[in-house]
This record gives C-alpha cells, structure tokens and sequence, in this order.
C-alpha cells in the first residue's frame, strides 16, 4: 500500500540572517557624522588661514617736522560763526511775483532779490496823484476867479466914491474876493496832502521790492513765487516769514566753548591757531576777539570768539578763489602763548615730530603708535606733548617722514601685515 504524500511546510527559519551578516544602521549614520566633521574642520582651517594671511586695510599719514613759534596752552573746538548774518523778510503782507538769486548766488548791497504784488498800492498811489492834479486844477480856477474878482473889486471902490455904487456891493466885492483867496490856500493844502499820500503810497509800492541791506552770499532761499510772505507769523503754514538768508563772508568768525576752569588762560588779543574740521592740513591764524562776559551754568563753559588775522584766506566775491570758510563748519583751535613771553623765552621746541592726534593709541602702561615698515606695522612707544590743533607733539619716539597708521582695527598688533587703505 502507497504512503500518502507529506504536506510541505514553509521553512521560515531559512529566511533569517545570521548574526555575523547582519549590518547595522547606527554604525553607518556614525561614520556619515565622522566624515561630516572631517569636512568641517577642513574648511574651518582653511577659512582660519585665508583669515590670518589677509592683510588689513589701514590708513596712513606722514609725521611732520614742527615748526617753531609759541606753544599752545589749550584747546577748544566750535563752529564758524559769521557776525554778519541776516533773515531778509518783507515790511509788508504779499504775494511773491518775482524771485531773482538762488542759494550760493553772490549779492552786492542793494541788489534785488524779489518782489511782491503791487497792483494794489500801485491803483492807491495812481488814486493819490489823481487828487493832486484835481487840487492843482482847482487852485487854477480859482485863481482866475480871484483875478476877476478884484478887477469887480476896484471897480466897485471907484463907484462907490463916485456915489453911484452903494457901501452893501463895496462889502460883497471885498468878501467875493476873500472867499477866493481862502479857496485857493485850501487847495494848496489839499496839494500838500495829496503829496503826502503820494510819498506814503510810492513807499508801500517800494516795500514790494526786498533789497539786499548788505553784500554777501544767499545760503537759504525761503519763498518761492506764488507763495505769501509776511513780516508777522500769519496764516499758519501757508505763510512765510523770510525771503532768504545772507551771510557776509567778511566777517565768519570762530566760536568755541572754553571751560570755565581754564578761562582764565584766554586773554584777548592772544594768538590763536585754528584747523577746520574740513581742511586738517591747513592752519589758519588767528586771534581772541573777545571773551563773551558770561558762562553758561548748564555746560560750565564760557563762549570766546575768535577772528581771522589774515583776511585774505576769504575772498567770496572774486570767483577766482575758493571760498574754503562757511558758516557752521566745524573748527579746532589751539590757544597760543602770549607773543610778548614766547619773545622773552625764545626757547626752541622739544617736539621731534607732529602726528595726527587720531594716530596715538594708549593703553594701561604707555602711548604708542604703529609705524609702517614695508608691509608691516611696528609698535613704538611715544611721548606725547601739547596738541597743535588737530596734531600733537611727539617729543620722544619717532622722527619727522615716518608713517604712522592713523585709522585702524583695534586689534591691531605688532608686525601684523597690513595694506593701504586707498
């Protein structure tokens, strides 16, 4: 008898993996991170040396061999200031009609700078000539009555002795003539007063006309045509108060704060060398013009001004040269010895070179600065004397030609590689 057939079985032990062949995951995300971190670093090296070989961009300037003259015993800063200084507005209310400067245009004194609407005054003045020429026209009339009036005058006197006339018609011809005479000196009067209102009329039509009062330059233009003007705020927004503003070149003038602690140090008349803000290489003398008697209490300082002794550094009306001094510019100035001491001591300065004040940098021992050799700084310790405007004194540690960084990181250090700012 044939054996029945085994019914087959699925085998799943098979299907699985053995131990020694199985991978896994975790190992495979572990390398990936190791060679991620390998990559980084690579490129964070790479970074940090293309970091260390740039070299930065500094900003150089020559120190200067110092000049002799008196030493400075202080220093202030400030603005120009012109003396000079003028919001040219209308007398009257009006409407500008005309605008004839621009800002920067040169004016000479009474050159015109605008009008306003005149029709107005201009009908009242026509009006006032009117009544003059009716008053004329007038005493013309009468004047020819008053001639025929005394002609009936003596020939009434000649009548009345002759008795043919009586003494009622004498009296009424002597009364005709009288009433003439008045009426011509009332015209004359009415003459005079229309005169009067002519002059106050042909005054309101010149107040339409605005003039410069001084020569100087234009530095605001404040109403354009179209608009209102008016001596009084008026009319909120829409009405302007000033015309233009002009300034006299002539007379800028410095004006710094000193502290009141070291007024005492300011004298009038005392030299003064001053470095505007705008021009660093270029030093303008001066001299104290007057201490202002007051301080204020807020900024315990007391206000000096200070005037150019060389007034041809400003020439604003010859456009052949340049008009470098505006008002509000900045200025440094440095307040010298009195010249009568410096002649007396005659001492030479001990400064060996003059550097910009920008360039000296201190630290917790010492001032120092970073002189450029080749491509390279070089830190050399310095002694620093009075300021000269904006350089100070370098009485020990450089010599004159040696190029100092005036504008650099603060990280700077000692043979650092740099290039030249351009």
């Amino acid at each position: 008898m044939a054996t029945p057939p085994r019914s087959l079985k699925p085998d799943l032990s098979s299907l699985r993996i053995k131990d020694d062949k199985r991978t896994n995951p975790r190992s495979k995300k572990v390398w990936l991170w190791i060679i991620l971190a390998v990559i980084l670093l690579g490129l964070v090296g790479a970074g940090a040396s293309a970091f260390r070989n740039r070299k930065v961009e500094v900003e150089v300037a020559t120190a200067s061999k110092p000049t002799s003259g008196p030493a400075g015993v202080l220093n202030a800063s400030g603005y120009v200031t012109p003396r000079r200084r003028a919001t040219i507005a209308a007398k009257i209310t009006g409407r500008v009609t005309g605008v004839f400067f621009d800002e920067g245009t040169r004016v000479t004194e009474g050159q015109l700078l605008a009008t306003l609407d005149d029709s107005d005054v201009r009908r009242a003045l026509d009006s006032a000539r009117a009544d003059r020429d009716s008053s004329q026209a007038a005493i013309e009339d009468f004047e020819v009555q008053l001639r025929n009036a005394q002609i009936e005058l003596r020939r009434t006197q000649q009548l009345v002795k002759e008795g043919v006339q009586t003494q009622q018609a004498l009296d009424s011809s002597v009364m005709a003539a009288d009433s003439l005479r008045a009426k011509i000196n009332l015209a004359k009067q009415q003459v005079v007063a229309a005169e009067a209102r002519i002059r106050e009329q042909q005054q309101a039509v010149d107040n339409c006309t605005i003039r410069a009062p001084f020569a100087g330059i234009v530095v605001s233009k404040d109403a354009q045509v179209g608009e209102m003007v008016s001596p009084v705020s008026a009319g909120g927004g829409f009405t302007r108060t000033g015309i233009a503003t002009i300034v006299d070149l002539h007379s800028n003038e410095f004006e710094v704060d000193v502290s009141e602690s070291y007024i005492a140090k300011v004298a009038n008349n005392q030299p003064v060398n001053a470095v505007l803000d705008a021009y660093p290489d270029w030093t303008i003398p001066a001299k104290v013009r007057t201490v202002i008697p007051t301080a204020d209490r807020q900024k315990a300082t007391v206000k000096v001004r200070i005037s150019i002794t060389e007034p041809d550094h400003v020439q604003p009306f010859d456009p052949a040269k340049d008009t470098r001094i505006l008002p509000d510019m900045g200025v440094k100035v440095t307040f010298l010895e009195d010249g009568n001491k410096a002649d007396k001591k005659e001492e030479k300065s001990p400064a060996m070179a003059l550097v910009p004040q920008k360039a000296i940098r201190q630290d917790s021992n010492s001032k120092y600065v970073f002189v450029l050799k080749g491509d390279t700084v070089e830190r050399r310790g310095v002694t620093v004397g009075a300021a000269r405007g904006s350089d100070v004194e370098i009485l020990a540690g450089i010599q004159p030609d040696a190029i100092v960084v005036v504008n650099g990181p603060d990280s700077l250090t000692d043979g650092q590689a740099v290039q030249i700012q351009k």
